[in-house]
């Protein structure tokens, strides 16, 4: 053989091609290109980084929509109270007094109102179409012409106001606009007022003034209002309508004439002349439209400086030293935050429930990927991988997949949740700003990033066996754990006992909103410690069971530790925060029923339009034919009846008299739970009816309250109602009872009052409303229904209410969401580990339905310690949080004082507590039940190669 070396066998060269163009092969010693880490890893377990990357794209969704969510339905809540308060309430209105015989030009008003809107700090910005200016009479001045009208002979009373751009806000019906100058003063009225009143065009009204003569007004003109719901109009209601108003004669009240002469501006100097105490004014309605959240601190501190800081001492300067500023908006946004004072707290509870959760549920996914390659990890570290450079390797598999999935979450976030239309926001992030979501994302991003690398630093700082029994290893903790457990155990103990001792008052206070995450922290940690010992207790007699798979399931849930203290936290947090927000939203429903059967006496009530309206004949009958309809109890009250009292020195005081019959009525205030007695405490006298009308001396048990039996004392009193004369001894006290809305009341029987004229129809049951609406207008149109379900309705009046109602929802559900992926996560983590034993066992001659029954029977412990510490922690939660929580704003923000409760306190609601125990236990037993009947269907081949490190 020849040691010269072989000529190698070249392929043949095509025709044409030059030698210098052949590919050339590697030099020998160069490196071959390696394929990156990241893109390796990837590759090998597509699965397992689209389920982190769906699962990071949710969380940062919902950590990225919540901030967003939560200034939308408060910006909107405070757009709202500035909307729907009063006209006269959202507006800005600077006036001062006018000296007599003044003289004002409309061009300087005009000046001067342009002069202020300038002066007015953002963000308090006014509506420029509504803004008015003029003069005006405080004091309403007597129309001395005897054509006027004059019912009960009192003469009508008139208010003179000339504001600005009336030709803007009225359509001219007849003559002309008003003009004149201030000796010879114009003026028009509405066509409302000048039907009422009798005045045409051409009309002199006569008013007093400040000399003998009086000032005379001619009437040039008809007008109506463009739209008599614009400022302009309602905030001084007489400038369109008349109104029939009523002397303050204490005995004998009389009516007269209320109407608004509208004075023309170049004769608004004549108003100085009369005896109306005249002022001038200017106007500005607020606008909300351009106002957010952000804003509401900036306009309250905007509104006090313009009220009495240092815009009011600028405004002085244009109005002089008596200039005035007034306005109602700092009320509303006392109210504003008043409520979102009350809510932003209870909404805490859950944004720090659902987030601990979602926290958790992160890191389980990272323990998962790390026991799936524990095997993996082990042997780098044998071969010399340093932490390090492992958990960069790590960091950058995670980071690869979770900041994308959390941009794409951020990215859908801010398209779904734009937030109310504002006028000049950002196109990208519309009215809401982009930070809060943004760092929401990127704190998902970073959790999920980093889960797994830390785990497998912390798991491997030390090179470890291979193929070691986990089982047994982790069911010993170490030391360090022990004393992490303890630390964490003792911090939370500790918030909680600060909680307690200093209360739970502090609106905003975190250490409040995150107590459902100490207890459940609390009651997991204990839990993991405890959940092994009454199932090593229940090992030892379940030996004598015949069969392998009870004692054998029973032993491995107390022996194996594998599902940790991640999945027990998990499913503990979410019970407890689902207990929690549960019972606030039953107690804000049964507040909000409570209210509503409070408000109207029953499930409907008909009663006049007027107080004392007696019902027409066959109006009960009819109210009864109507389908739904299970009992219509007529009622008589009698509103204003003037009670004796045997003090003589004490103060006049009155309250309805409220006459029922008996047996029906105690059965409706039993039903109701509204003041209930039973009926024999109203037992007739035997006396009643018009042939009693003389008896005055009969004396009637009666029913009151605590102030009208205080008044009237243990011995009987005598009334002189218009049901009768008669003398009332109180047989019993209540707060409440379903006749009347207010706190003072005295009930009888009416079978022994004389007069008997029921004023009004207690409904109970279930009809419809158009068709009990129908039923009563066929009797008689003076009469309204109202329904308590839509008195109920009306409760939900602000965005805020329903805002934080639909996030809480949401956070329940979700947090729901991520229990079932909590118990996922646990069950796929020991699912190898599972299919291993199954194997190894059906090897020794366990059947395929014993190995299902195996499975299912070891996972059920767990979730039952899971089931009991969420239900106890949530049940612990409630009253830890109750005296700090009132549901009040949350539940009855719309309802008058007096209608609902004053406070409606938290209390846990049974069903929230048990129903997700319960859940969360079928679930586990349903899932496990599922992975025991794939892995039966599975092969036992790869299980049981020789030399598994499983």
């Amino acid at each position: 053989m020849s040691d010269a070396p072989r000529e190698e066998s070249r392929p043949m060269q095509p025709a044409g091609e030059s030698p210098d163009h052949r590919p050339t092969a590697p030099a020998k010693g160069t490196a071959r290109p390696v394929a990156p880490w990241v893109r390796t890893r990837l590759r090998a377990s597509p699965g397992a980084a689209a389920g982190l990357a769906l699962l990071v794209f949710v969380t940062a969704l919902l950590a990225a929509a919540l901030p967003r969510v939560m200034d939308a339905y408060e910006t909107e809540g405070l757009r709202h109270g500035i909307r729907s308060a009063a006209a006269g309430q959202s507006q800005l209105e600077i006036t001062y007094p006018l000296e007599q015989a003044a003289e004002v030009l409309p061009a300087t008003l005009r000046e001067e109102q342009e002069e202020l809107r300038g002066l007015l700090p953002a963000p308090l910005l006014t509506d420029p179409e509504q803004t008015v200016h003029g003069v005006r009479t405080m004091e309403p001045v007597q129309g001395l012409d005897p054509w006027l009208p004059k019912p009960d002979h009192e003469p009508a009373k008139f208010t003179l106001s000339s504001p600005s751009d009336l030709a803007a806000h009225a359509v001219l019906r007849q003559g002309r606009m008003a003009q004149g100058d201030p000796k010879r003063p114009e003026a028009v009225v509405t066509t409302a007022t000048a039907e009422a009143l009798g005045i045409r065009p051409g009309s002199v009204v006569h008013v007093p003034g400040i000399s003998a003569e009086p000032v005379a007004f001619t009437v040039t003109g008809l007008v109506e209002p463009r739209d008599p719901r614009r400022p302009y109009w309602v905030v001084d209601p007489l400038l369109s309508t008349p109104v029939l108003a009523m002397t303050d004669h204490p005995t004998e009240p009389k009516r007269y004439w209320r109407a608004s002469l509208i004075v023309g501006p170049e004769s608004g100097s004549a108003l100085a002349s009369t005896t109306g105490t005249p002022e001038v004014y200017w106007r500005f309605p607020a606008l909300a439209d351009h106002l957010t959240a952000r804003d509401a601190a900036p306009l309250a501190a905007a509104v006090d400086s313009t009220r009495s800081g240092p815009v009011s001492t600028e405004i002085r300067k244009v109005t002089g030293d008596t200039g005035l500023v007034t306005t109602g908006l700092d009320e509303i946004m006392k109210a504003y935050g008043a409520t979102k004072d009350a809510i932003t707290p209870v909404v805490a509870v859950a944004v720090f429930g659902i987030g601990a959760v979602a926290a958790v549920v992160v890191a389980m996914t990272g323990g998962l990927f790390l026991s799936r390659r524990d095997g993996e990890l082990t042997l780098l570290r044998a071969r010399g991988a340093s932490l390090p450079g492992l958990g960069l390797r790590l960091l950058g598999e995670t980071a690869a997949v979770a900041v994308p999935a959390a941009l794409l979450g951020l990215a859908v976030a801010v398209a779904l949740v734009r937030g109310p239309e504002t006028p000049g926001a950002p196109a990208l992030s519309g009215s809401v700003p982009l930070l809060p979501s943004v760092l929401g994302a990127a704190l998902v991003a970073l959790i999920a990033a980093l889960v797994l690398p830390v785990r497998a630093v912390l798991r491997h700082r030390a090179p470890r066996p291979h193929g070691a029994r986990e089982d047994l290893v982790d069911a010993r903790p170490s030391r360090r754990r022990t004393v992490a457990e303890l630390t964490l155990l003792v911090l939370a103990a500790g918030a909680i006992g600060s909680l307690r001792l200093r209360g739970t008052e502090d609106a905003g206070d975190h250490l409040v909103s995150a107590a459902p995450v100490f207890v459940g922290v609390i009651a997991a940690l204990a839990l993991v410690r405890i959940q092994p010992l009454p199932l090593r207790w229940l090992a030892r007699p379940a030996r004598r069971m015949r069969g392998v798979v009870g004692p054998l399931a029973i032993a491995r849930a107390a022996r194996s530790s594998a599902t940790g203290v991640l999945p027990l936290l998990a499913l503990v947090l979410a019970l407890t925060t689902a207990a929690f927000g549960g019972s606030v939203l039953a107690g804000v429903a049964d507040a909000r029923d409570r209210a509503a059967l409070l408000a109207t006496g029953a499930d409907a009530r008909i009663e006049g339009r007027t107080e004392g309206v007696p019902l027409p004949a066959g109006m009960t009958e009819a109210v009864r034919g109507v389908k739904g309809v299970e009992e219509a109890l007529p009622v008589q009250v009698e509103y204003g009846l003037a009670l004796p009292s045997p003090v003589a020195t004490d103060q006049p005081m009155s309250a309805p008299l409220v006459s029922v019959d008996p047996a029906a009525y105690a059965r409706l205030a039993g039903r109701t739970d509204n003041g209930a007695f039973p009926a024999e405490l109203l037992a007739s006298t035997g006396k009643g009816g018009p042939e009693a009308v003389g008896d005055t001396e009969r004396v009637l048990p009666a029913i009151a309250s605590p102030e009208v039996a205080a008044r009237l004392g243990d011995q009987p009193m005598a009334l002189n109602a218009a049901s009768g004369g008669f003398r009332v001894k109180v047989v019993a006290v209540r707060k409440s009872t379903p006749a009347v809305r207010g706190e003072d009341f005295l009930v009888v029987n009416a079978a022994d009052i004389t007069n008997r004229r029921p004023t009004a129809v207690l409904v109970s049951g279930a009809p419809s409303g158009a068709a009990l609406r129908t039923a009563v207008a066929a009797k008689s149109e003076e009469f309204a229904v109202t329904l308590s379900t839509e008195t109920r309705r009306s409760y939900v009046d602000s965005p805020l209410q329903s805002g934080a109602e639909g996030l809480y929802s949401a956070a329940i559900g979700a947090g729901a969401a991520y229990a079932v992926v909590a118990v996922l996560l646990s069950l796929t983590q020991s699912g190898p580990e599972r299919a291993t034993l199954l194997s190894r066992l059906r090897t020794m001659g366990l059947t395929r339905g014993q190995g299902r029954r195996l499975l299912g029977l070891e996972a059920l412990p767990p979730a039952v310690f899971a089931a009991l510490g969420g239900a106890l922690a949530g049940w612990a939660t409630v009253p830890l949080l109750a005296p700090g929580v009132d549901l009040h704003r949350l539940a009855l923000a719309a309802a008058a004082g007096g209608v609902g409760p004053g406070g409606v306190p938290l209390r846990a609601d049974p069903w929230s507590l048990v129903l997700p125990a319960v859940a969360v236990v079928l679930l586990t037993g349903a899932a496990a039940g599922v992975q025991a009947w794939w892995t039966g269907r599975q092969s036992s081949v790869k299980e049981l190669r020789a030399g598994d490190a499983r």
